[in-house]
């Protein structure tokens, strides 16, 4: 069995274009994904503040 951390100190490789590519379109998906998800959401801090701030004001 081969030490793994014998591979640290050796220098990078490079990566497959067709892989790097389909990573960064996963990211963007997820990124994409999580800001929907942000838009439709209510962002509670906010609500929070809101409703505080307009009790204060009464």
């Amino acid at each position: 069995m081969d030490n793994p951390f014998k591979d640290i100190d050796q220098p990078l490789k490079s990566v497959p274009p067709e892989l790097k590519s389909k990573v960064m379109n996963d990211i963007a998906i997820a990124k994409l994904i999580m800001e929907l998800a942000e838009l439709f959401s209510y962002n509670l801090g906010d609500v929070i503040e809101t409703v505080m701030s307009k009790r204060g004001n009464k």
